[in-house]
């Protein structure tokens, strides 16, 4: 059974960082591409971040390039988020998602709050 746990979500300010875990389960995540996303309330869900072949290829979505760190530990099954230079505009619930088997997967979310 796929099971994602996000962690690490809290209160920062203007510029400060946070890294966000992923914990994962009944798969192997240096398989499946494995993803970030981030939802503000009243807008559509943001992808952000990927990364694919065993942790080698790594793609961000031009808001957060240069400032946020996707990464895996396969040996621990955990996805990571390294978030620095975080911007108020960075506030949202962070989620992880993976596609197994014909299924997207989520995790419940973690919230960001960066206050100016």
């Amino acid at each position: 059974q796929v099971q994602l746990v996000e962690s690490g979500g809290g209160s920062v300010q203007f510029g400060g960082s946070l890294r966000l875990s992923c914990a994962a389960s009944g798969f192997s995540i240096s398989t499946y591409a494995m993803r970030w996303y981030r939802q503000v309330p009243g807008k559509e869900r943001e992808w952000i971040a990927a990364i694919f072949g065993a942790g080698s290829i790594t793609n961000y979505a031009d808001s957060v390039k240069g400032r946020f760190t996707i990464s895996t530990d396969n040996n621990k099954s955990t996805l990571y988020l390294q978030m620095n230079s975080l911007k108020p505009e960075d506030t949202a619930v962070y989620y992880c998602n993976t596609f197994v088997g014909r299924k997207d997967y989520w995790g419940q979310g973690t919230q960001v709050t960066v206050s100016s």
